[in-house]
């Protein structure tokens, strides 16, 4: 499974560097929300499973140093936070594309678009921290702290308690209905637009099929649905897991062939695979990306021909 979730990591770079030429026909804010999304999916993959697995192949010992260890997993709660806050900023600007004209020209830019990943960067960063210290030492080795345990007040102290709760209504809880909710609201500000668009066409006599505002609509709405409908899906098998734990009052289960085990594994399986669909989607449904991803695919080949032509 490691091996094939590490094809995304070519696939998301080859993925940055196409939508940083800017030559796939959208918007800069738009590209710069999509870049930041390959970026955070990219270390999503990085840190949760490519960096894992060098480390427990090459560097077993130094991967349970308390300090790395406390890193890696505040790292990896970050850049998971990122994947999943960015994909909300990205739903959001396009909902104020489609359906609110009137801030349309001051929010959907290119400087509103660097503000929000900043915020969306940063924040998911400091409020993870409080993980470095979730963590203490399970004994010492050569004078340094090895091992990563949870500390047992993580799971009675009010604080921590309440850092938990908050921690996992904002992943995954609240993003995932923030982003029912803003894919709901476009589909029905997209019914009812249309149908009085149709209305007004029919009684112009014109043909729809030149309609270039439509066109140009339907594209941003696929890229949109795309995009959230894929974490919808993905995610989906996660909230419910975790959903079903808090109505019940039941977080431990006695072994992996539990089947809320194995739909909670799934769940996760199902998450990280969400950080490496994003250029096979783009491909299915942007033709001008199409267009670039064959030419960066050939670029190789044509460089290799040139030079042998020059040698000659």
């Amino acid at each position: 499974m490691r091996n094939n979730f590490s094809m995304s990591l070519p696939a998301n770079l080859v993925t940055i560097v196409i939508l940083f030429h800017g030559k796939c026909g959208i918007t800069k804010g738009t590209s710069l929300y999509l870049i930041s999304m390959a970026t955070a999916d990219l270390l999503v993959i990085v840190f949760n499973i490519i960096l894992l697995t060098l480390l427990f192949k090459y560097f077993p010992v130094f991967l349970f140093y308390t300090a790395m260890c406390s890193f890696n997993i505040v790292m990896g709660y970050a850049v998971k936070d990122c994947s999943v806050w960015l994909t909300i900023a990205f739903t959001i600007d396009r909902f104020v594309a489609i359906c609110c004209h009137n801030l349309k020209a001051r929010y959907c830019s290119a400087r509103t678009a660097a503000l929000v990943v900043t915020i969306v960067w940063s924040v998911s960063t400091l409020r993870n921290i409080p993980f470095y210290f979730r963590y203490q030492s399970l004994g010492t080795w050569g004078g340094v702290p090895w091992g990563c345990g949870i500390r047992p007040e993580f799971f009675i102290l009010p604080g921590w308690v309440a850092f938990f709760w908050i921690h996992q209504l904002l992943n995954p809880l609240i993003p995932y209905l923030l982003i029912l909710l803003f894919n709901a609201l476009t589909v029905r500000h997209i019914v009812l637009a249309n149908r009085a668009r149709r209305g007004l066409r029919s009684t112009s006599n014109r043909d729809q099929r030149g309609d270039a505002e439509m066109v140009n609509r339907r594209k941003s709405i696929i890229l949109l649905f795309v995009v959230s409908g894929s974490f919808i899906l993905l995610w989906m098998p996660k909230v419910s897991v975790f959903l079903l734990m808090e109505i019940t009052n039941n977080h431990f289960y006695p072994s992996y062939d539990h089947p809320v085990m194995i739909a909670d594994i799934s769940g996760t399986v199902l998450f990280y695979l969400s950080s490496c669909t994003n250029t096979a989607l783009y491909a299915l449904t942007q033709s001008k990306f199409r267009e670039e991803l064959k030419r960066a695919l050939k670029y190789p080949f044509t460089l290799i021909r040139e030079c042998i032509h020059t040698s000659k």
